[in-house]
C-alpha cells in the first residue's frame, strides 16, 4: 500500500493530499530511509514521523483499503513519540 493512502487510512494524517505534502517535505522515514508519497508500506514496518516539533514513530500492524474510525487505531502501534527542543536564533550565541 502506498505511504500516503496508509497514513489517511490508519488516520495518522486526516487527508491524502497533507500525506502527500508531509512526505514530499522529507518528513517521514520507513525504516529509517527518507520516503516519499508513492513509497510501499508493508506489516512490521517502522514509520517515523515528523510532526513540527514532536516526532512519532509507530509500527505498521496491518494494511486495510478502508476501516472505520475506531478500527484505524489498529492499523498501528505508536513505538515512541520524542519532543524536540526548539532553539530560537537569537539565542544562540556565536559572539566571544
Amino acid at each position: 500500500m502506498r505511504l500516503d493512502k496508509f497514513l489517511k487510512v490508519s488516520r495518522l494524517i486526516k487527508r491524502r493530499t497533507l500525506a502527500k505534502q508531509v512526505a514530499d517535505q522529507g518528513r517521514i522515514t520507513i525504516n529509517d530511509k527518507v520516503s516519499k508519497a508513492s513509497s510501499v508500506v508493508k506489516p512490521g514496518d517502522e514509520l517515523a514521523i515528523r510532526f513540527g516539533q514532536k516526532i512519532v514513530t509507530v509500527k505498521v500492524e496491518m494494511l486495510k483499503e478502508s476501516t472505520k474510525k475506531e478500527d484505524a487505531a489498529s492499523m498501528f502501534t505508536i513505538v515512541k513519540e520524542e519532543k524536540l527542543d526548539k532553539v530560537e536564533p537569537e539565542f544562540i550565541d556565536d559572539e566571544d
